[in-house]
């Protein structure tokens, strides 16, 4: 759950990038008129991102000078502190990734609690299902499972306490995820021995769909 501790976020004066100037900067943003601009570019990376993303990546993706990606990452960042967006976006763990904003904290855990009593869909439930019978297990290979993306469902599932990161995967170094104790408090058991005989029946062979970087479409 949310608990509202973050660094602290940037403030306007805090622009990285050498010796790239405000100036530039606010050129860069200003000339941000091709479709998609650099601004939005970010803004959809970070959207998607399930963790930090480091400039390099970034800047690769978008083929544009690292200096330049990290100057209008900050830029970003300060214009959200500025307007006092409910997030902003954070420099952590060598990457950008979007995060609440701290004082929203009391809200968003308050919206989660009441969450807890509302009933998982469809794509919850089977994920869920997922997750138990093969965890420890990345989001990739979920995905693999259901044949969706289920990036926003697994968050999902974080945040109402079923699921919770399990360590890197130690082939592949992706985020795992296995069931939490409020998950077996859910369905009444004592433990993951008591669930239902249904593992021989999820698909064994989901390695390519992981390795190869690629999911699948779709929510």
């Amino acid at each position: 759950m949310h608990d509202g501790s973050f660094p602290r976020p940037r403030e306007p004066g805090d622009i990285p990038g050498g010796g790239t100037q405000l100036a530039d900067v606010q050129q860069a943003l200003a000339d941000d008129q091709d479709s998609p601009g650099l601004r939005s570019s970010l803004e959809a990376i970070m959207l998607v991102a399930d963790e930090p993303v480091s400039e390099v990546v970034i800047a690769q993706v978008l083929e544009r000078p690292r200096e330049e990606i990290a100057a209008v990452l900050a830029e970003l960042a300060a214009s959200y502190t500025a307007e006092g967006r409910g997030f902003d976006l954070r420099e952590v763990a060598g990457g950008w990734r979007y995060y609440t904003r701290e004082e929203c904290a009391p809200v968003v855990e308050r919206f989660i609690s009441d969450g807890q009593e509302i009933r998982l869909s469809q794509a919850g439930l089977e994920t869920l299902a997922v997750v138990a019978y093969r965890q420890p297990v990345s989001r990739a290979r979920v995905s693999a499972v259901r044949g969706v993306n289920c990036d926003g469902v697994m968050r999902t599932l974080v945040l109402r306490g079923l699921i919770e990161e399990a360590g890197p995967d130690p082939d592949t170094g992706a985020i795992q995820f296995r069931t939490t104790g409020y998950f077996l408090e859910r369905i009444g058991l004592p433990g993951l021995e008591g669930l239902p005989e249904l593992a021989p029946f999820l698909p064994d062979d989901m390695d390519d769909a992981e390795d190869s970087g690629h999911e699948p479409a779709g929510s």
